[in-house]
């Protein structure tokens, strides 16, 4: 991968899993938030900023001159309402050019982006490797209004999880072999301005990870299917894991089975200790 590293959006939930991932490599590694204290801390120096603000990020990456970005910031909300479409368009694609060509300017090996900005080595003469992620689930998940989260303290809470139908079938990915994939990616070659589907190649309706995580949790409780509507537009769809492995050499190792389990041991311990207050 080269002597540096830098992790945007490194204080996420799927930033912070790439970054552990990163600590044993002996790399100097690098970490951008727009809220953590900037400084070193652990092994890693960590800069305050947002890839929204082209030059804060320019002055950054001109400091730290890493040899790989992983790009992680972003808006995560998958809601799709029209207030989130401005704020979306901005941390996503705006934020996405403005580490490209931060990028760019240094010089830098290999950019490895989370999200849908298609063949963008044209424009900036980067290697660049874009990663699908299907349903990223795990430990450290903060947005309790995801699925797996929610349900795993509604539960631990004694109350019935208010879902969907949970008809929908997803694709779900454990958040440490989504780590390795970007590491992984980094490192591939032959694989300059391709996407990559990083997902289980399998598919788990909503509603058996509702009753999955009901048996790990409070089997006496019946979670209210149906209880939320459906959302519109939803798509089925399910990683192409050969094409994947052939071109990172990468497959996911956790099975659902486990990483629900550790999922939920990692709630339950967090909500004892008092986190997650109502």
């Amino acid at each position: 991968m080269g002597e540096r590293a830098l992790v945007t959006g490194a204080t996420g939930f799927i930033g912070a899993a790439v970054l552990e991932r990163l600590r044993p490599s002996g790399l100097e590694l690098h970490a951008l938030s727009r809220t953590h204290a900037p400084g070193d801390e652990d092994g890693v120096s960590w800069w305050r900023g947002d890839v929204v603000d082209g030059e804060t990020l320019r002055r950054i990456f001109t400091s730290a001159r890493p040899d790989v970005v992983f790009n992680l910031a972003g808006e995560t909300r998958a809601a799709r309402g029209l207030e989130l479409v401005a704020p979306t368009f901005e941390a996503n694609l705006a934020g996405a050019v403005n580490v490209l060509g931060a990028a760019a300017e240094i010089g830098c090996r290999r950019v490895v982006l989370s999200g849908s900005l298609e063949e963008p080595d044209d424009v900036y003469g980067l290697s660049v490797v874009n990663l699908r992620l299907f349903m990223v689930y795990g430990p450290g998940q903060r947005d309790l209004r995801k699925l797996v989260p929610y349900t795993i303290l509604a539960l631990l809470r004694g109350d019935p999880p208010e879902v969907s139908s949970g008809e929908r079938g997803v694709d779900w990915v454990y958040v440490d072999d989504v780590a390795d994939a970007f590491l992984a990616a980094a490192s591939a070659e032959g694989v300059d301005g391709a996407s990559v589907d990083i997902g289980s190649g399998e598919l788990r309706s909503v509603r058996q990870i509702v009753e999955r995580l009901t048996q790990l949790v409070a089997p006496e409780i019946t979670p209210r299917f149906g209880a939320v509507e459906d959302r519109r537009f939803e798509q089925v769809r399910v990683a192409d894991t050969q094409a994947t492995a052939a071109s990172l050499g990468w497959r996911p190792v956790t099975s659902l089975e486990d990483g629900l389990s550790r999922t939920v041991d990692w709630y339950r311990q967090r909500l004892a200790e008092g986190a997650f207050a109502v």
